[in-house]
């Protein structure tokens, strides 16, 4: 009885362990299917390498600079009697901006006018009666003398009354006044800037390399703060005959007309330099770039091959894809585009978006927008 017991508990945990054995065994049947299974193709968005007439350009930050530009300064010290502008009017060549008072110095030239008169007098009664010998050559150069001193002395006090009477040096723009009348100006008092805007330089610096490749008439491509969106076209004026040994750049100056008056001296800007050399490049998308410390990479897309080297396609007769990913050489940047220099020729699809879930040999396919490729990605990642 106890051994038929015995026998009977023993069948149960024998029965026990198979179906506990039977159980896992088919779970990992179950996984292993699963693992061995194709995996879903994972949707992408690609574009295909295409070739653009590509001109390079040197990118430069720089400041406006009015193409003349003064502060208008006192030469002579005195008091202001008149201010004749309005800030911020144009102004044009050699019109009046400001009358000092001249009072002292106008009674100061009724004086020597009157002995330059007096002066020239004696001089022509002296040439007379030298010519008779009746005075003698020395008392004739003295009155010769005498004469030139007094022409120098009306010249001098013409010349000071000038610059009682201050004038534009140039057409222009002038700024806010800084002087009222009454005022007292000394000597070397700003009374207002002027600026002719009808044309602007731009100043800005360049590396040493960059020298060879600069000409004299290169256009500039311009933009400021300003005016986002808006470019401005201008040439290089001048180029800085030597280096600067501090920063080893160059200084280049171009000019650029300004008709509207719309930029200002002062102001910064953001310029490209176009260079001649125009040529055919191929472009990507700068999202079809991965960049990484080891080398800069993209994944060309391809219909894979069988080992007779045919195209293989899927169920429903579709392509079956795949991607490789391809180390590129990559030069510049510009608007969302960057030029490939090597590894990717013209006309080859490439990944633009989704590529942190590939790696080299996956199984893709191509949507339509990148929206509806995010959305059908999520389940594929998971399984």
């Amino acid at each position: 009885m106890l051994l038929r017991r015995m026998l009977f508990m023993l069948g149960a945990v024998v029965l026990v362990v198979l179906v506990l054995a039977a159980y896992k065994g088919f779970s990992i049947y179950q996984q292993i299917q699963t693992f061995s299974a194709p995996q879903p193709p994972i949707s992408v968005s690609a574009e295909a390498a295409g070739e653009l007439e590509w001109q390079s350009r040197m990118p430069a930050i720089g400041t406006l600079r009015a193409y003349q530009g003064v502060d208008l300064t006192v030469e002579v010290g005195g008091t202001v009697r008149e201010v004749l502008f309005k800030s911020g009017e144009k102004v044009s060549l050699n019109q009046p901006l400001v009358q000092m008072d001249s009072d002292v110095e106008q009674a100061s030239l009724a004086t020597v006018e009157a002995q330059l008169g007096l002066a020239r007098l004696e001089f022509e009664r002296g040439r007379n009666l030298v010519s008779r010998q009746t005075i003698s050559k020395s008392e004739f150069d003295r009155l010769s003398a005498e004469l030139q001193k007094g022409n120098a002395n009306v010249a001098q006090l013409k010349a000071t009354l000038a610059k009682k009477r201050i004038l534009a040096p140039f057409a222009g723009t002038i700024g806010i006044r800084r002087v009222d009348v009454g005022d007292f100006l000394s000597s070397g008092t700003i009374i207002a800037t002027l600026q002719d805007l009808s044309r602007l330089y731009v100043d800005f610096y360049l590396p040493e390399q960059s020298v060879p490749k600069l000409a004299i008439g290169q256009k500039v491509r311009i933009s400021v703060a300003a005016y986002p969106g808006e470019t401005f076209v201008g040439e290089i004026n001048a180029l800085n005959p030597k280096v600067e040994s501090t920063t080893r750049n160059v200084q280049v100056r171009a000019l650029l007309d300004n008709p509207d008056s719309k930029l200002l001296p002062g102001m910064f800007a953001n310029l490209e330099v176009l260079l001649p050399d125009l040529q055919q490049r191929v472009v990507l998308p700068e999202t079809a770039i991965t960049y990484t410390l080891y080398g800069n990479s993209v994944y060309v897309v391809a219909q894979k091959k069988d080992d007779q080297g045919q195209p293989q396609q899927e169920e429903d007769g579709k392509p079956y894809l795949v991607v490789e990913r391809r180390f590129v050489q990559t030069g510049e940047r510009r608007d969302g585009k960057v030029v490939i220099l090597e590894g990717v020729a013209s006309g080859e699809q490439v990944v633009t978006s989704g590529q942190l879930k590939l790696d080299n040999g996956s199984h893709v396919v191509i949507a339509s927008e990148a929206p509806a490729a995010a959305a059908q990605d999520t389940p594929a990642s998971a399984g």
